[in-house]
């Protein structure tokens, strides 16, 4: 078995540019997702704070 820790040291290698680009558009969609995800879900956060805050005032 090859010790992977060996190659550390050497230089960077530079990544084919279609492999780059698959990558960040992975990230993008990733990223699309989450911006969704958050937009259509409760910011629990927020919403315990409000209740909190209204049974107080009470």
């Amino acid at each position: 078995m090859e010790n992977p820790f060996r190659d550390i040291d050497k230089p960077l290698q530079s990544v084919p540019p279609e492999l780059k680009s698959k990558v960040m558009n992975d990230i993008a969609i990733a990223k699309l997702l989450m911006e969704l995800a958050e937009l259509f879900s409760y910011n629990l956060g927020d919403v315990i704070e409000t209740v909190i805050s209204k049974r107080d005032s009470k």
